[in-house]
């Protein structure tokens, strides 16, 4: 093991985040000190945010903004509200979007922030009390050519404007930047909301052929979320097949397929997917087990792991939630010749569409969803066909692939600015 990095014990993200840049780090050699650098983020702020309750009565709520690197712009990285959310948690958050942002190419550094709280506890106006007592800890450290964050886990269009309008109060900026994944009426970009998932789609398209997955593909997804949901959309609409689906209680399976909007009002009426008319009910990890074609993890973090790795018949897996397959996981998965595309490439189209709106924000401009999906796609394809062809030369993974070169840039992006030895 390289000597600067520590044994790691696996029991949380920010561990496995550590593993990962390790296992990059032997396939190419990086400056040692840049290496060093790299395992400890530039800054931590945690915050306690008092909120008065809907009844009078006061609740203190644990927040955190990890500001993990600025090499290549300013930090970038969402909000997530969730009742487990822990600084170790959102710094392996952070470190992922510094390499994400890295990956694709954009003029963006790595944050993330998160909130110690179950937001369906909270009635709508404490919910914003919330949000905005969140920016009145956190603006000094905040801004367009700062920090910009954007929605995550539990977080949504109107949060984001309601700590975009909080931002504006309190520093007097106009530009509207300061936060992005905003509704449209307030600086929204135009395609925010299925970035992910479409951006997951454009880099499965440009791996299908060297992967050799059948059309129509069969596709299980892990998550009904935002992502997931638009996923199974995107996916279906483009001819393949969504065979399983599953929320956080447990998923569906049709090996006829599903249409996901049918899925989504049947769970929205029931309050459940178990009874869904001809389908059979499997628990989350029978659903990553399930022969498929495609399978996209895009809930959660660790839900393949070195315990069900073996057992997964997926031909390709594609991330699109963040660190949802742990090191051993991806060895194994590797030994077996099955591709992970790695959550810094597969999921890298909602940063990438968050800076488009930032871009959009500060120009004073709005572009048509043609024009960014566009966009999207360009940079995609560039960047996973540049991924791909140094896994095959290097005779690695993905992940691994992904992570030299977010690394390569990074070092490079120090080296310029002229970053002090510390």
């Amino acid at each position: 093991m390289c000597r600067h990095f520590k044994a790691t014990s696996m029991n949380n993200p920010f561990e496995n985040a550590l593993q990962q840049l390790e296992r990059a780090s032997s396939v190419q050699k990086f400056d040692e000190q840049f290496l060093a650098r790299l395992q400890k983020p530039e800054r931590e702020v945690h915050v306690s945010i008092p909120v008065e309750m809907d009844d009078g009565s006061l609740r203190i709520f644990e927040g955190y903004r990890v500001q993990y690197s600025n090499a290549r712009g300013p930090y970038k990285g969402g909000i997530r509200f969730h009742p487990d959310a822990d600084i170790d948690e959102v710094r392996a958050l952070a470190f992922w979007m510094a390499l994400k942002c890295a990956v694709a190419d954009i003029p963006m550094g790595g944050g993330k922030g998160g909130v110690v709280v179950d937001p369906k506890t909270l009635s709508r106006s404490e919910l914003e009390r919330l949000s905005r007592g969140w920016v009145r800890r956190l603006y000094p450290v905040l801004g367009p050519h700062t920090d910009v964050p954007a929605p995550d886990v539990n977080t949504t269009p109107e949060i984001m404007a309601w700590m975009g309008d909080e931002y504006s109060k309190l520093t007097g900026d106009t530009t509207g930047a300061a936060f992005t994944g905003k509704p449209l009426a307030v600086g929204g970009s135009e395609g925010r909301g299925a970035a992910t998932g479409m951006g997951g789609f454009f880099v499965f398209e440009a791996l299908r052929g060297a992967a050799k997955i059948p059309t129509p593909a069969k596709i299980v997804i892990q998550g009904m979320g935002n992502v997931g949901l638009n996923a199974a959309r995107i996916f279906k609409n483009h001819g393949n097949s969504i065979v399983a689906l599953s929320d956080s209680k447990g998923g569906i399976v049709n090996d006829a397929g599903l249409d996901p909007d049918a899925v989504l009002a049947y769970k929205r009426g029931n309050g459940t997917l178990r009874g869904y008319p001809g389908a059979r009910y499997v628990n989350n990890s029978e659903l990553l087990e399930l022969p498929c074609d495609v399978l996209i993890p895009a809930a959660l973090e660790n839900q393949i792991t070195k315990e069900n790795a073996a057992r997964v018949r997926a031909s390709l897996i594609l991330e699109l939630a963040n660190g949802p397959a742990t090191p051993q996981a991806d060895d194994i998965l590797f030994a077996r010749n099955i591709p992970v595309v790695p959550d810094i490439l597969g999921n890298a189209g909602g940063v990438i569409v968050s800076t488009f709106e930032w871009e959009q924000n500060l120009r004073g401009e709005h572009w048509s969803e043609e024009d960014v999906f566009k966009k999207l796609r360009a940079i995609l394809e560039q960047e996973t066909s540049d991924i791909a062809a140094y896994a095959k030369k290097t005779r690695t993974d993905l992940r691994r692939s992904a992570f030299c070169v977010a690394l390569r840039r990074l070092e490079e992006a120090e080296k310029k600015r002229g970053v002090p030895r510390r």
